[in-house]
């Protein structure tokens, strides 16, 4: 069967799963609005916040840039713990809490100091939901969408740089400290949004098994499906007796702990991916775009408002190309094609950004409108190839690969992953441009090559398998849920012949059974 048989003999999601997806990326909004509106604030445009923080030096400046990736590292690790003690939906209202906390502190800070501790705090929270609102969209998507709602992670937090963007845009204009209190107490609203808006959407129908919980997990799938006019119980069924096998035979025969991310070749393969993906998004060079956009304009002969201006434009552009993405590409190519593909797309935009760059670099007096334009055509081509990869790819790709014994604690591993080398870069890059120039654009042309061909050897497809399908991508032979037909009541020797097919051969038995249930009705 094609994939595109496939696809079809499921149902379109149901709105509910649009809701949960979407809203639970309110955590991802906070990501990008909060990673957004820091650049426009401490940016020299806002005299207010440098005189009333009385010029802070560049050191303090970077202090309040780069706090808050570090508290992102931790809370993502936080995550990893809570997810499986309280379960997903209650920890995205942590980390929708600790926002709160710590945006407040944020807006009320009366000296840098107390700005840097709400910086932190608001880190910690943006790692608690940069890791968790995948990892629950993943779990309450079927698999034939399991892209598009996923991908919403990456949408909203475009939609979050966009705000921020043209939000720092508007207030720079403000003549009082509200100039920088403004945009910094905006992010309160959606966290508190998402801190009610999450007590009326579902718990993850995975979590409720795990905790035994085998009733109100049912009913959860039911409620996935369209509700009880529109949910076909016989898929509903196979799916809640797949989940409660393999979650009741990892019980019994597997630990959850930091080690067994590592303890098995499976194990160790995903995990790699998992980080992997997360560190190489980070080495596509995106965040040196991202965070020091009006370095790069003003390299390129543009100043003053002119640079918030095309921050603004950059940001509107990156929503339109991950929804087209997330929306129509994503289920149908899968996530293998994208990764390999985009890499080479993205080196061949920053080895363009080398060169629209050099002669600003080279020559201070060096003015001409035309390389100036191509060197932003530069940026935006970049902004598309990325939200056409990396961007959507890697947070669905590390919510899905990990099986549910250790999904927390890998998704979370992978989480840190991407926010201890985004403290990396961000630490470096102010030096390297200062040393390098033009020519730091370079070792970003060279790592995404690199990432190409990591993905390459390493990624395996994942798109249309569900959750426990995709283990067997990964070489486990121990997938009850998977390996046992549906519906069947098996001897040893119907089960032993089973596990002797191969790998293609247990996905497209699995797919088989999903499709006849699914088209039965």
């Amino acid at each position: 069967m094609t994939d595109s048989q496939e696809v079809k003999a499921h149902p379109k999601p149901a709105l509910i799963n649009y809701v949960a997806a979407i809203f639970a990326a309110t955590g991802s909004f906070l990501f990008g609005y909060d990673s957004g509106i820091i650049g426009s604030v401490i940016s020299a445009n806002y005299d207010q916040f440098h005189l009333y923080f009385d010029h802070p030096s560049d050191a303090i400046l970077g202090a309040i840039v780069s706090v808050f990736a570090g508290g992102a590292f931790f809370g993502a690790l936080v995550a990893g713990q809570t997810a499986d003690r309280i379960g997903r939906k209650r920890t995205i209202q942590l980390g929708a809490a600790t926002a709160v906390i710590g945006c407040t502190i944020q807006t009320a800070a009366i000296n840098a100091g107390m700005l840097i501790a709400g910086r932190f705090i608001a880190g910690l929270a943006i790692g608690v939901l940069s890791m968790i609102v995948p990892m629950y969209q993943a779990e309450i998507s079927p698999p034939h969408a399991r892209g598009l709602l996923s991908g919403w992670t990456q949408m909203m937090i475009s939609w979050g740089f966009f705000a921020a963007n043209w939000i720092g845009y508007g207030t720079q204009f403000l003549t009082t400290t509200s100039q920088f209190r403004i945009p910094l107490a905006i992010q309160i609203v959606p966290a508190v949004l998402l801190l009610l808006g999450m007590f009326v959407l579902p718990y993850s129908p995975r979590w409720l098994a795990k905790q035994g919980r085998t009733e109100e997990a049912r009913q959860t799938l039911i409620r996935l499906h369209g509700g009880h006019q529109q949910a076909k119980m016989e898929a509903v069924e196979a799916e809640i007796e797949s989940m409660v096998a393999q979650i009741d035979w990892e019980r019994d025969n597997l630990k959850s702990s930091y080690c067994d991310l590592v303890n098995t070749r499976p194990n160790l393969h995903r995990t790699v991916c998992g980080c992997l993906v997360q560190a190489m998004c980070q080495w596509t060079g995106v965040n040196v775009n991202n965070y020091f956009g009006p370095t790069i304009y003003n390299a390129l002969g543009y100043s003053g408002h002119e640079t918030l201006m095309i921050n603004g434009i950059s940001g509107a552009w990156g929503v339109l190309c991950v929804f087209t993405f997330i929306t129509f590409i994503v289920d149908r190519i899968g996530r293998r094609k994208p990764l390999i593909y985009g890499s080479i797309a993205l080196a061949i935009c920053m080895a363009w950004q080398t060169g629209t760059s050099a002669p600003f670099y080279t020559d201070p007096n060096y003015h001409n409108q035309g390389t100036g334009i191509a060197g932003i055509a530069a940026v935006f081509a970049f902004s598309w190839a990325f939200s056409w990869s990396f961007g959507p790819v890697s947070w669905i790709y590390q919510s899905e690969i990990f099986p549910m014994n250790i999904r927390a604690l890998g998704t979370s591993t992978a989480t840190a992953c991407n926010w201890l080398n985004n403290v990396i870069i961000a630490q470096i890059t102010p030096y390297a441009f200062s040393s390098l120039g033009y020519k730091y654009f370079i070792v970003y042309a060279v790592t995404s090559c690199t990432n190409g061909v990591l993905c390459y050897l390493l990624f395996p497809e994942t798109k249309n398998k569900t959750l426990e399908e995709i283990a067997l991508l990964f070489g486990d032979t121990n997938n009850i849920a998977v390996l046992a037909p549906q519906g069947a009541s098996q001897g040893p020797s119907e089960a032993t012949d089973v596990k002797d097919l191969d790998i293609a051969e247990h996905i497209e038995l699995r797919s088989n059974q999903h499709n006849t249930l699914h088209s039965a009705v």
